[in-house]
C-alpha cells in the first residue's frame, strides 16, 4: 500500500501552517485526495510530498509559485526531460540576472554610504580641532 500523509502530517514536517498547504492545493501544487464527510479529510501522496518539497526549494531559490508550478508541473509530463531543464535553466538564469542586479544597487548604496561617514569623520574631525 502507498504511503500517504494528514496535512498534519505535512505541514509538521515542513514546518508550515496548513492554511499554507490549502494555499499550495488552491495554486493546483498539491492534488490531495479527498476523503472522509463532504470531502474534508486531505490525504497526501507521496508525489504530492515530493511536490511539496521542490515547491519550497523553489520558494527558496526566489521563483514565484507559478513559476514553480510551471516547473514541477513539466516533471509529471511524459516530455523528454530536456525540455525541462532548459525550462528550469531559463528561469534560474532570470533570477540569477535579477540577484545580480539587485547585489550591485545594494554595493553601490554601500559605497555611497561609506563616502558619507567618511565626509562626516572629517567634518567632525575639523569640528573638534578647531574647538579650544
Amino acid at each position: 500500500m502507498a504511503t500517504t500523509y494528514t496535512i498534519s502530517d505535512l505541514a509538521k514536517e515542513f514546518d508550515l501552517t496548513t492554511r499554507a498547504m490549502r494555499f499550495y492545493e488552491d495554486m493546483g501544487l498539491l492534488q490531495p485526495e479527498r476523503t472522509g464527510p463532504g470531502g474534508r479529510n486531505r490525504l497526501y501522496s507521496n508525489r504530492d510530498r515530493t511536490r511539496l518539497k521542490l515547491t519550497l526549494r523553489a520558494k527558496r531559490l526566489g521563483l514565484s509559485l507559478s513559476e514553480a508550478k510551471e516547473i514541477i508541473d513539466l516533471y509529471d509530463s511524459p516530455r523528454d526531460t530536456g525540455v525541462q531543464l532548459r525550462k528550469f535553466l531559463s528561469v534560474l538564469a532570470g533570477h540569477r540576472c535579477q540577484l545580480e542586479e539587485q547585489m550591485a544597487d545594494l554595493q553601490a548604496n554601500l559605497d555611497e554610504i561609506k563616502e558619507h561617514e567618511k565626509e562626516a569623520r572629517a567634518l567632525l574631525a575639523k569640528m573638534d580641532k578647531n574647538q579650544p
